[in-house]
């Protein structure tokens, strides 16, 4: 039955571091039975984690296979085995995270898995019988119900009771509290809004940066299907004293309508409007398991490196695909954000980005030789490969080119709550499609080249300069320059290179983009397009290996922009590149012993982005 319910539309598709020894403070918190002191580090550290994580107690993580829980997600993170379903092993990270967010689905969150407890209320739903049938057919049937009321947006009041649903959000807070270690391993509460009108994506993950004051229930699209409305949710609950924000997810399967130029009504975007998105929802996910929606080859034909696990689906599990590119990938909204900007509306595409899973068994397995799939049921290579039984074809391809899942990387002074919510709210963070490379950027006036050869290089360029997420002051005329500094991730690929990635309005309300090749590897330099020679390819793809023959295991460099016109609006940021590397398909393919398939890369390069740096010239 889980199998054939992936056919449904709500089920598959539904849904740089440092040598710095800055001068270290301490704060105590206070803890049973010892009192814990937290080193903060004022030049900050790289933490990684993911906070776009759902188990079986999001509806379609249930439907699909996933037997995990909540706390099994927490568990995973901190590199414990866990239960993987699906005819496969356990899941085990090899690395621990530093910090995760459980944030399954708040529409009937926890509902379907409570009913296979006889303890517990939902059990003793009229619905549950049929949900947990032995009767396949049965229990397909009142999902099918459940389901398209959730297409409509029609909720099933039996299982909406509001006292019911209250002591579920207790429980996933609680069960977060359990894991947080302050110092160590950091949790936060979490859910999902889950908007998807005619099938195009516009969920959010809703993120709380404690556990004071938060709503008795989390926000559904029941409640409403506009992200304006979400946004007077929070609004609400910041006024009651909650600490949240939200981050809305691949735009890519959106076709079009995740940065559209008008609201949810359709009138022309404001100022006032810009202030409010960007206030509620300061970060985008760049990439996830779906794909990757930095930019799309349709929209920039000269970027060579466009064409990076593009996921072309709307969330229907037939294979519709999306029609308007414009609208649904950022670099294009970060353009379109200057001229609204330039128009006194503001600019509502603002955003800081981290990288992110939208696993949905709760393990985000990020590292593509430990790839377990988005649901329970894929926990197997030949289910990945060769396709789930009962499933149509059109599903099984849309999870063959499903990608690992990202990151999000925040420069923090501790791994604390507080320290990675002010990360997250500040866009001091970068995003990766995997991998634990690190990325500093830095833009401002006086940096000199020879900074990075400094050892107290990261306070002056903290001192002297903005960070990633930031906006770079008036110019005077002055060309600002770019301290930047990448360092691979440790036992990982090399890298090969740096970019810069510019955009910009001209006189005439154009916009236009344009990449520099700013730090290479290998002794390579940029001709005189600014064109630079492939760095190589190790892969050895029959035993799904590569060497670091090739790449750097660091890349810095202090660049000036040399196109720089005081006068126009801008934004720059930063891409770092590693050496190809197999892709999980091909280890997959290694494990079964067969030839990769032939509709899907054996290589990747795999990437990290910067959050941007702004200009404005007035």
């Amino acid at each position: 039955m889980k199998a054939i319910i992936s056919n449904l539309m709500f089920s598959v598709i539904f849904v740089v571091g440092c040598k710095d020894t800055p001068k270290e403070t301490t704060i105590a918190l206070n803890s049973s039975p010892e009192e814990t002191t937290i080193k903060l580090n004022p030049n900050k550290d790289a933490y990684f984690g993911n906070l776009h994580v759902h188990t079986s107690w999001s509806f379609d993580g249930y439907t699909n296979g996933s037997v995990t829980t909540p706390d099994d997600a927490y568990r995973w993170a901190k590199g414990e085995a866990i239960p993987g379903g699906g005819g496969g092993g356990d899941l085990q990270i090899k690395v621990p995270l530093d910090w995760y967010a459980v944030s399954d689905h708040a529409e009937y969150m926890g509902v379907f898995k409570k009913m296979e407890d006889p303890e517990s209320p939902f059990s003793k739903l009229p619905i549950a019988k049929r949900i947990t049938s032995d009767d396949a057919s049965e229990s397909f049937a009142a999902f099918a119900e459940v389901l398209d009321g959730m297409n409509k947006g029609v909720p099933q009041d039996e299982l909406t009771d509001a006292d019911l649903a209250k002591s579920l959000w207790k429980e996933i807070i609680a069960i977060g509290d359990k894991h947080n270690e302050p110092g160590k391993f950091t949790t936060f509460s979490a859910f999902e809004w889950t908007s998807a009108p005619n099938n195009r994506n516009l969920h959010r993950v809703v993120l709380f940066g404690d556990n004071s004051n938060i709503p008795s229930l989390p926000y559904s699209v029941f409640d409403s299907a506009k992200p304006e409305d979400l946004w007077v949710y929070m609004e609400n609950a910041r006024t009651k004293g909650a600490t949240l924000l939200a981050v809305p997810h691949n735009g890519n399967a959106s076709d079009g309508m995740m940065f559209e130029l008008v609201d949810s009504e359709d009138n022309a975007i404001t100022k006032a409007y810009s202030e409010t998105r960007m206030r509620n929802e300061p970060l985008y996910e760049i990439t996830q398991i779906k794909g990757t929606s930095e930019v799309h080859p349709d929209l920039s034909p000269n970027d060579e490196f466009a064409n990076f696990e593009l996921w072309d689906y709307t969330l229907s599990a037939i294979t519709e695909r999306p029609k308007n590119r414009k609208g649904s990938y950022l670099r294009e909204a970060y353009k379109d954000g200057l001229k609204l900007d330039s128009k006194g509306a503001g600019n509502p595409f603002k955003y800081g980005v981290i990288g992110d899973s939208d696993t949905h068994n709760s393990a985000s397995s990020i590292e593509e030789d430990n790839y377990t799939g988005k649901f329970g049921m894929e926990n197997n290579p030949e289910h990945r490969l060769e396709g789930i039984p009962g499933n149509k074809e059109a599903s099984n391809q849309q999870i063959r080119e499903f990608s690992s899942g990202g990151l999000a990387g925040v420069w923090a002074e501790a791994n604390t709550r507080e320290s990675i919510f002010e990360a997250l709210k500040r866009k001091e963070t970068f995003g990766t499609s995997g991998p634990r490379m690190k990325v500093r950027f830095f833009g401002g006036y006086s940096y000199t080249e020879d900074l990075l050869g400094q050892n107290n290089w990261l306070k002056t360029a903290y001192e002297s300069g903005v960070p990633m997420g930031s906006d770079l002051k008036l110019s005077n005329g002055k060309a600002p320059s770019f301290v930047i500094h990448a360092v691979k991730e440790a036992d990982g690929a090399n890298l090969d290179r740096i970019q810069v990635i510019k955009g910009w309005l001209d006189v005439n309300g154009k916009t236009h983009e344009k990449i520099y090749n700013v730090a290479m590897s290998d002794g390579r330099t940029a001709d005189s397009n600014g064109n630079v020679v492939a760095v190589g390819n190790t892969v050895d793809i029959k035993n799904a290996s590569y060497t670091n023959d090739i790449g750097a295991a660091e890349l810095k460099t202090v660049w000036t922009d040399p196109d720089f016109n005081s006068e126009q609006y801008a934004f720059y940021y930063v891409r770092v590149l590693e050496i190809p590397t197999p892709r999980w398909s091909t280890y997959d393919a290694k494990t079964l012993g067969i030839e990769p398939r032939k509709d899907l890369p054996v290589s990747i390069q795999e990437r990290a982005w910067s959050s941007p740096i702004w200009y404005k010239p007035n």
